[in-house]
């Protein structure tokens, strides 16, 4: 088969393009023959060297830790119902997704209906499980006047659809004109350009004295911090990513000044989950599957072009989930 391999940490050209011997499952294992591959901010991380929530691999290693396609092959002990299953599954920390074959516990699959395409299936599994415990976190109401950061992306888009489907009042904000236009396609209430200085300004006057009581915060950095402009008191931020390329930075003392409540909704909160993170893969691939959430499905990149991949979504040039197509 062919793969896409990490031979040292670094820049995302060192993902290498190459053939590779097939794998084979083990006891309770299963062989996906890869139709879609999701590309995660944690999967540039790992490239390139940094600590993050998971160790890192040895190397040389394939990276990909979401992946869609069909059972091709079983390992000992595995049900024979799964051979030839349309599929998705969370590989974990194992990860190997960055390939046309890969290897998954039979405990992780979950059976894909024929109308949910595999692009989509990957965005969930991972993505849409994440928004999942985001949203459980946050208990949003009708009452809520909701902001998401990074509206455009793929788990600000999930937000997004999800604060609408409540009820809440949503504003989505997005850098640049056209992730804008995106972000109004998804329903939010009120879209606003988060590169443009007087953003918050535009958002205090839609809103007309109301304020914002739910922050997503998927950018943090400066930005993050901007957004605690338009948030009243009792106002809760909870905060999933930092993209801007720090999280939101607070104090104690800023809890107190703007009378408001801060939560990390992610990370170990959510891998520690009572329960565990299975009956959020399962209700966001049933939102997916009633159409009640659509993911946002950025761009497909083939396999090969990996590296491409990592440096689009690095630079924050893509919109939606990231795709690798064998």
């Amino acid at each position: 088969m062919y793969a896409v391999r990490l031979h040292a940490f670094g820049p995302a050209d060192n993902l290498r393009y190459e053939e590779v011997k097939d794998p084979e499952p083990g006891p309770g294992q299963v062989r996906i023959h890869v139709e879609a591959a999701g590309v995660h901010l944690i999967d540039t991380s790992i490239r390139s060297g940094e600590a993050g929530p998971f160790p890192l691999p040895e190397l040389p290693a394939i990276l990909g830790r979401e992946v869609a396609g069909v059972v091709d092959a079983l390992g000992d002990g595995v049900d024979p119902q799964w051979l030839g299953r349309r599929v998705v599954a969370h590989l974990g920390p194992a990860s190997g997704g960055y390939a046309e074959l890969a290897i998954a516990n039979a405990a992780a699959l979950h059976a894909l209906p024929d109308d949910l395409a595999f692009d989509a299936a990957v965005a969930m599994i991972g993505t849409g499980r994440t928004a999942m415990g985001i949203l459980e976190v946050a208990e949003v109401t009708a009452d809520d006047v909701v902001l998401v950061t990074a509206a455009a992306g793929g788990i600000g888009s999930l937000l997004v659809q999800a604060a609408r489907r409540i009820g809440a009042t949503v504003i989505g904000a997005a850098g640049g004109p056209a992730k804008v236009a995106t972000v109004q396609q998804l329903g939010a209430d009120i879209a606003v350009d988060y590169l443009q200085p007087d953003w918050t300004s535009t958002i205090r006057s839609a809103l007309d004295g109301r304020a914002v009581s739910v922050i997503f915060d998927g950018v943090g950095g400066a930005l993050g911090r901007q957004s605690l402009e338009v948030i009243g008191l009792g106002g809760r931020l909870l905060m999933y990513g930092g993209s801007a390329g720090d999280w939101t930075s607070l104090s104690t003392m800023d809890l107190y000044t703007y009378g408001i409540s801060a939560a990390v909704p992610i990370g170990p909160r959510l891998l520690q989950r009572p329960g565990g993170l299975r009956p959020l893969e399962e209700k966001a691939l049933a939102a997916a599957a009633t159409r009640e959430l659509v993911p946002l499905i950025g761009t497909h990149f083939p396999l090969r072009e990996a590296a491409a991949a990592h440096k689009a979504l690095v630079s924050r040039a893509t919109t939606g989930k990231v795709v690798l197509i064998p």
